[in-house]
């Protein structure tokens, strides 16, 4: 088994959950996260004043998938949240030692 997590733009999540549906992917979690890679932020105006953002909103998608899959998620967020622009995130991925299903008990690839 194998944990993704991606981190991408906010307004990319919608395609990057449909990508996923596609593939059959049902247990995904999303959190709204800030932080900043080699863009170091940007500068914005606000009322006449320019102000520097350290910190870029970011949306960071987590995903438990059975290995034989894995490649195939991969591929797909890859494809959904890519833009050209600097800043569309990264994909990493842990391998998973153990998953079980609270209510059933389930372990493994069954609890997925």
């Amino acid at each position: 088994m194998k944990y993704i997590i991606a981190i991408i733009k906010p307004f990319k999540l919608e395609e990057v959950r449909e990508a996923l549906a596609a593939l059959g992917i049902q247990g995904v979690t999303v959190t709204e996260v800030k932080g900043h890679g080699r863009q170091r932020g940007h500068t914005e105006f606000y009322r006449g004043a320019e102000y520097a953002v350290s910190f870029v909103p970011k949306v960071k998608i987590e995903v438990a998938v059975d290995s034989a899959v894995a490649d195939k998620v991969i591929e797909a967020v890859q494809g959904a949240a890519q833009t050209g622009q600097i800043g569309d995130g990264k994909i990493f991925v842990l391998p998973l030692e153990l998953a079980v299903r609270v209510r059933t008990g389930e372990t493994g690839s069954a609890a997925l």
